[in-house]
């Protein structure tokens, strides 16, 4: 969870620099939209959609030993701005690191303000899409790295 906390804080001070303009904030999403790694086409697909985003996002991942791999797009520019943040957290991440994390960022730089109660809807919406995937990977994360005694149950936690 310290990855997790230490790019929340990257992202604190990137927008910090903004000095809270609500033009250049917005901008900056949509340039950090750019750089989200995207779905490939045939992956645009309803079972990838993320339910509850006033826009269309669709998100996709890979499960490996280094964590989560994410990509994903969106028909709007600022939307993919705000799935890029959260493709940036939560790379790389174990399931327990995702399912654990507290997004502090999101209060901290006033992202809110800028976006608005639809896209702030949505933000939670793709957040709990992300841990969604998390919990529904947490036995297979644990046999692909070894991290589970076979002696319990598998019930057991």
């Amino acid at each position: 969870m310290e990855k997790i906390n230490t790019i929340q804080k990257e992202i604190i001070e990137e927008f910090k620099i903004l000095d809270q303009d609500f033009e250049m904030s917005l901008n900056y999403l949509m340039e950090l939209g750019d750089r989200v790694p995207l779905i490939k086409e045939k992956y645009k697909v309803e079972e990838n959609i993320i339910k509850g985003c006033q826009s269309k996002v669709w998100l996709t991942y890979k499960l490996n030993n280094n964590g989560f791999t994410f990509s994903g797009d969106s028909n709007t520019e600022i939307t993919k701005g705000l799935l890029s943040l959260l493709i940036r957290i939560y790379s790389n991440c174990s399931p327990k690191e995702i399912i654990d994390s507290n997004l502090f960022f999101i209060e901290e730089i006033g992202l809110s303000r800028f976006i608005g109660t639809q896209r702030s809807n949505g933000l939670k919406s793709m957040e709990n899409k992300f841990k969604i995937f998390a919990l529904s990977n947490v036995w297979k994360w644990k046999v692909k790295t070894k991290n589970y005694n076979s002696k319990k149950k598998l019930s057991e936690p």
